[in-house]
């Protein structure tokens, strides 16, 4: 039997729901054609009802009330159009999260193909305590989506991530692709925390890095010592949307020269860097930067298999950097 896709529409629903897309980007007439089509429309919404605010990750690690609330708003809109009978399944959903209180931060869950969920605790605000680091950005997805179809790269590896941010690509590449190490990696301390917490939420162990085991590490790029990225041994070191602000450029290339050189008697790392190019004059001077400093890439252009629900209208490309 095939898996789901995103294009099946309880499936659909369950995947935006739990990773909180925005609630157009939902399959709201394909729903309305199934519900016209069917003898049981109730069956339909209480399936997707079951899939959504009633599932037990929705227990564990709920969306925001604000968006549930509008989510179950919605639905419930869509199958009044229908002339359907009442569900209460739908009202008793909404009166709870009418009643519930917001908390600051809220949950967002990537599922798998597997079926497993990947949740990180996040901040709904883009910029949030000064930094970009607590949400998580499409060039994360697209790098763990990347990773999915590509494990021999960081099986029985030691991987280093720079810039993790919320954590996601480092918490799928260990679940799904078995490196012997994992190493999240940010400077800001509330990045840093929640690195923390979303790797314990996901039932991974933080040890001393000497540990084959995933932790987190503070990485300041300007600062970096020789002997802090030796210790760390990278074999593969990747990042994602890392390339969104001219003043870092800089400080980045020079440490991916450090840690290009870093292994003298050993093969250097393989080094990925995926990014959504917002701006075409920064990620260019990004490149430039890079040939300065006597680094070469390669754009990485084998297509990538979609797994999560996001919009990939923004321009996202991947490069190895190389000697």
């Amino acid at each position: 039997m095939n898996s789901p896709t995103l294009h099946d529409v309880p499936h659909g629903f369950q995947t935006r729901f739990f990773s909180m897309c925005r609630l157009q980007a939902f399959q709201w007439e394909s729903l309305e054609a199934e519900l016209k089509a069917s003898e049981s429309p109730s069956e339909i919404i209480l399936d997707i009802l079951k899939k959504t605010c009633l599932h037990s990750i929705c227990r564990k690690n709920p969306p925001s009330v604000k968006y549930r609330r509008l989510f179950l708003s919605e639905l419930i809109k869509r199958y009044e159009l229908t002339a359907a009978e009442p569900l209460d399944e739908l009202y008793e959903a909404l009166a709870e999260v009418i009643g519930a209180e917001e908390k600051p931060v809220c949950y967002k869950t990537y599922l798998l193909p597997s079926g497993e969920p990947v949740s990180l605790e996040e901040n709904v605000a883009v910029i949030s305590e000064g930094t970009t680091g607590l949400v998580t950005w499409e060039a994360a997805l697209y790098l763990s989506e990347w990773a999915l179809e590509n494990p021999h790269i960081f099986t029985g590896r030691t991987v280093l991530e720079l810039g993790s941010g919320a954590g996601l690509t480092g918490i799928v590449v260990c679940q799904a692709c078995k490196p012997t190490k994992y190493v999240f990696s940010d400077v800001h301390q509330g990045v840093l925390q929640r690195l923390r917490n979303n790797i314990q939420h996901n039932g991974l162990t933080e040890q001393d890095v000497s540990a084959a085991s995933a932790c987190v590490e503070e990485l300041d790029w300007e600062n970096v010592r020789e002997e802090q990225l030796r210790r760390i041994g990278a074999d593969t070191v990747i990042a994602a949307d890392v390339v969104y602000d001219p003043d870092v450029i800089g400080c980045l290339v020079k440490l991916l020269v450090k840690l290009l050189n870093c292994k003298t008697e050993e093969k250097p790392p393989d080094v990925y860097v995926a990014s959504t190019i917002r701006n075409p004059r920064t990620y260019d001077s990004f490149k430039d930067e890079l040939g300065k400093a006597g680094l070469k890439h390669t754009v990485v252009t084998h297509p990538v298999t979609q797994v999560f629900p996001y919009a990939r209208v923004s321009s996202i490309e991947m490069i190895k950097i190389h000697c």
